[in-house]
């Protein structure tokens, strides 16, 4: 080989390095500019909770596992069903923003108002019924009783859930979600104070905590509805129209489906969280699983924040038209959640002892979240990796695949698994949560399977006839974009 064809060679292997450089520089840019506003908003909203946990778990430890069962059982379930419900959204708005349909952004938006307010509705008696519930699924009667009460405190709360998650979904699709997390880091910030206040300043107890989580959650929903409606998205919000109520039927059925998709996933945590409940010691079982599930949510929001651009940047791709770029864009996302991961992951080995102290006095409870910190380290390791995997397949609009393999994982593999380690082996907690772990692990490879498999040439024509299909009609779209179409 010749000194000019050598040189030629190198300098065309330095030129592609240069390029793959820059490729992922460009993508990691598009993914941070949704991911960190995301995980921003999500970890000071979910923060919230946590600070009202701890605040309650400081006032006894009988009300830290009634709001323990109440808010990973309850709330967890429910939030499951409308997170999916509201899956639907992201999957419509980000690839309609992808293909500049930018229209029928705020008719998807105001579609999914109706559908999740519907469905709330229907699933208030969980929450009216709290303690006959809890009692029914043979939880001890102090428990069930403080579950209960802490269960109607919740009613107002939840209801924000219908405008918060369709709300940010909307404005994530069109990268404009930077609003929400400066909203929820206020949030957070009046959270702590009026929390202080209404417990220990006011002596309000567990009616001050809850009371607090109700004013700060609702705090976001007035912004968010101060910045669509004031003018920030002229483009995509054109006011209410009639045609939300079009074409409801199908958006309903992907609707069920991303539900479905979700729900499998969180009420799996849910369950695990009710078995801890018939362990020997219920009270510290309850309270240390849910501290441990609650760090691990906490540090999930983070996986939920690549969650919401992974399917962001796939929908816009699959809008576009480019199954390469989409293929491109999967690599970036998984590679960057992992390295974030591996890094709390560290964390919790270092500080797993000292953990529970933040959110109970209580020093039986606070060792047994010791004894969990290895478990909850290999839980957040594992957290990296399938939300990514399903923010792909909500972009894509795969959400019935993705809930037959959480089933088959998480009730077929976990759970059983979980139960016999628990009870059989007498493992207890750690027991539940080794099978746990599995399932998630078996989804994980199932879900990197699918991404690797899944034709995405054929997914974008896919997408491209789901907007042909739902797309107004161009005799009414004047309509829409004047004021002669709204409601």
């Amino acid at each position: 080989m010749g000194n000019d064809e050598h040189e030629r060679l190198l300098g065309s292997e330095g030129k592609e390095v240069g390029d793959l450089k820059g490729r992922v520089y460009d993508e990691s840019k598009k993914i941070w500019s949704v991911a960190l506003p995301g995980i921003i908003a999500r970890v000071a909203s979910f923060g919230t909770i946590i600070v009202t946990q701890s605040f309650i778990g400081h006032i006894s430890s009988l009300d830290l596992a009634g709001y323990a069962l109440v808010q990973t059982l309850s709330v967890r379930f429910v939030n499951g069903i409308l997170i999916g419900m509201s899956s639907a959204t992201e999957t419509l708005c980000g690839q309609a923003y992808g293909a500049r349909q930018h229209h029928m952004m705020g008719i998807y938006l105001q579609r999914s108002w109706i559908v999740d307010f519907i469905t709330l509705t229907i699933l208030l008696p969980i929450f009216i019924f709290g303690a006959p519930i809890f009692r029914l699924l043979g939880e001890e009667e102090g428990i069930a009783r403080s579950a209960g009460y802490i269960s109607w405190w919740f009613i107002p709360m939840i209801y924000n859930f219908v405008f918060t998650l369709t709300m940010q979904m909307y404005l994530q699709a069109q990268q404009k979600n930077s609003f929400i997390a400066w909203l929820s880091i206020l949030q957070l910030i009046i959270h702590v104070p009026l929390s202080w206040l209404f417990v220990y300043h006011l002596n309000w107890g567990v009616d001050g905590a809850m009371g607090a989580l109700c004013i700060s959650s609702w705090f976001v929903v007035f912004g968010e509805f101060a910045y669509i409606f004031g003018g920030w998205c002229p483009h995509t919000w054109t006011g209410f129209s009639t045609a939300a109520f079009k074409d409801i039927v199908p958006v309903i059925k992907l609707s069920i489906s991303s539900g479905v998709m979700v729900c499998l996933e969180l009420w799996y945590n849910s369950i695990l969280v009710l078995l801890a409940g018939y362990m020997s010691n219920a009270e510290v079982a309850i309270s240390a699983f849910s501290i441990c599930l609650n760090i691990n949510g906490w540090e999930f929001m983070i996986c939920l924040g690549f969650l919401g651009a992974a399917c962001v940047r796939i929908a816009n791709e699959l809008g576009r038209g480019d199954a390469k770029a989409t293929k491109f864009s999967i690599k970036v996302l998984i590679t960057t959640s992992v390295v974030i991961g591996v890094f709390f992951t560290i964390i919790c080995l270092v500080f797993g002892n000292k953990i529970g102290y933040l959110f109970t006095n209580d020093v039986k409870v606070a060792k047994t979240v010791s004894d969990l910190s290895l478990l909850l380290a290999l839980s957040v390791l594992l957290n990296s990796i399938y939300p990514v995997l399903s923010g792909v397949a909500v972009g894509a609009g795969l959400q019935g695949t993705v809930a037959m393999i959480n089933l088959c994982c998480f009730y077929l593999i976990g759970i059983p698994i979980g139960a016999i380690l628990g009870y059989v082996a007498h493992l207890q907690v750690e027991g539940i949560w080794i099978g746990m772990n599995l399932g998630v692990l078996t989804q994980s490879l199932a879900l990197s399977y699918m991404a690797w498999r899944t034709d995405w040439d054929e997914q974008v024509r896919k997408a491209k006839e789901r907007l042909q299909r739902w797309n107004l009609k161009s005799s009414e779209e004047p309509k829409n974009k004047n004021n002669s179409g709204h409601a």
